[in-house]
């Protein structure tokens, strides 16, 4: 005889049936606290037991003194990460614009950035993709959040070896491009990238910084870039919302 389902679980069962059926739409609010214990005939405990159930697997959030919502869906973001920042993408954005922005705005979208310049000791693992001592070299940081539709979306945060970009426009704490990319204007070519994705719950400043629920894991992409002769000139870390982006790649087979 199967055991029978904790009371907890049987009430998050019937609530997020609703959801799934869009009895509880996006956005609606839920019940209060004292409405579920009188509608399932249970105790604050079992019924926070399951809002908290529900929470964890990311259909509601929460807030003090605020209720519970049903998670309202982002409109994910498309990626072909197989192009992104490649010579023939540069070359053919003649207005020599931020290629993320202008690829948010093609997909009818509004996109927007905030910028902060520093200059500091980078992590030991960018310091290692640098080729950098993390004891004593010192970066260029710029640290972006990217908005879409006034939403943020992504972290971007781009390290570069300090005596490479004194002086360039990378200094400055606002959007700046130039046709073929910033760094190629300044002499420095990035010739190949080579990326690494990994996946994990956020930081507590992740989630505030990105507008995060509960229950959001992130995506971490770091693409380090090349010139000729096997430089490191820069190192770019983007934080992505795993419920905010579809990543695309094109690889040939042979």
């Amino acid at each position: 005889m199967a055991q029978q389902k904790p009371r907890y679980h049987r009430i998050a069962d019937d609530i997020r049936g609703q959801i799934e059926r869009a009895d509880l739409a996006p956005g609606a609010q839920l019940p209060t606290e004292h409405e579920l214990m009188a509608q399932y005939d249970a105790s604050r405990n079992t019924v926070r037991l399951a809002l908290r159930r529900l929470t964890d697997e990311g259909l509601i959030v929460s807030g003090q003194g605020r209720g519970s919502y049903v998670r309202k869906a982002h409109v994910p973001a498309v990626w072909d990460w197989s192009v992104l920042e490649s010579r023939a993408r540069h070359e053919s954005d003649t207005n020599g614009g931020d290629q993320w922005a202008s690829i948010v705005a093609q997909s009818g979208r509004e996109p927007r950035q905030t910028v902060q310049v520093s200059i500091r000791r980078p992590p030991e693992d960018v310091a290692e993709r640098l080729g950098l001592d993390p004891e004593s070299a010192m970066t260029v940081v710029r640290e972006r959040v990217r908005l879409v539709d006034n939403e943020p979306y992504a972290l971007a945060d781009s390290y570069f070896p300090e005596d490479l970009v004194r002086g360039t426009l990378l200094m400055k704490a606002e959007d700046v491009s130039a046709p073929g990319g910033v760094l190629a204007q300044s002499g420095l070519i990035q010739k190949h990238y080579e990326d690494e994705i990994t996946s994990r719950m956020p930081t507590r400043a992740e989630s505030e910084r990105l507008d995060l629920p509960p229950g959001t894991p992130v995506m971490v992409h770091t693409r380090t870039g090349y010139d000729a002769e096997g430089k490191a000139l820069r190192v770019m870390v983007t934080t992505l919302p795993g419920d905010r982006h579809v990543i695309r790649y094109s690889v040939q087979a042979d």
